[in-house]
C-alpha cells in the first residue's frame, strides 16, 4: 500500500459486510479505515480525516446522518457516499443536504461505490422512471419523512401519524417496497 492512496472511512455496522467491502476498495486502491459505529468513526477520522467516507445511515447508537454532518465539519472537501437498506426520499434529501455526495440503496456493488464517490454531482441525463411509485412506497417515504422530522423518535412519529405505536414499529421493521 502506497502513501499516496485516498484514504476512506467504511462505517457499516454489519461485520461481514464492512470486511467485505473494506477488502474490495483496498484492491481499488484505496487506504480503508473502518468502523462500526459512528462514535468509532469520528475517532479515526479526528485523527486522520478521510479524503472519502461510505456510511451506513441506519446503525446502533447515532445514525449515519450525524456522522456526515460532523466529517464536513472536519473537512469539508470529503467526499461521502451514504449507504442504505431503508432508502426515502426524505433521508435521501437530509444526507444531501448534510454534505454526502450520493446517496445509494443496498445492496450496492462495489464498482457502484466507486463510481459514487468519484462524480462530482448529480447526472441529468439519468433516466426518469416513467411509472409513479406505489401506494405503500409513497406510504413508506412519508413514514420516513416523518420520521426525520421527529428525530426519530418513534413515539413522537406514531402521535403525528395518528397511528399506534406498535403499527409504526411493525412497518418500520419491514424492508422499503420496490416502486
Amino acid at each position: 500500500m502506497t502513501a499516496d492512496c485516498p484514504s476512506l472511512l467504511l462505517v457499516d455496522d454489519d461485520d461481514t459486510f464492512r470486511e467485505v467491502l473494506t477488502q474490495a476498495l483496498s484492491r481499488r486502491g484505496y487506504k480503508v479505515s473502518n468502523a462500526a459505529n459512528v462514535a468509532t468513526a469520528l475517532l479515526l477520522a479526528e485523527q486522520n480525516p478521510p479524503e472519502y467516507a461510505v456510511v451506513d445511515l441506519k446503525m446502533p447508537g447515532e445514525s449515519g446522518l450525524q456522522l456526515v454532518a460532523r466529517l464536513k465539519q472536519l473537512d469539508e472537501h470529503t467526499r461521502i457516499v451514504m449507504l442504505t437498506g431503508y432508502a426515502s426520499i426524505a433521508t435521501a434529501i437530509e444526507a444531501i443536504k448534510l454534505g454526502a455526495t450520493h446517496y445509494l440503496a443496498k445492496p450496492a456493488e462495489v464498482d457502484e461505490i466507486v463510481a459514487a464517490l468519484q462524480r462530482g454531482g448529480g447526472d441529468a441525463h439519468v433516466e426518469l422512471n416513467s411509472q409513479p411509485a406505489s401506494v405503500e412506497r409513497m406510504e413508506w417515504e412519508h413514514i420516513q419523512r416523518v420520521l426525520s422530522e421527529n428525530d426519530s423518535n418513534i413515539s413522537a412519529t406514531a402521535r403525528a401519524l395518528n397511528m399506534h405505536r406498535r403499527t409504526l414499529q411493525r412497518k418500520l421493521a419491514k424492508r422499503p417496497v420496490r416502486r
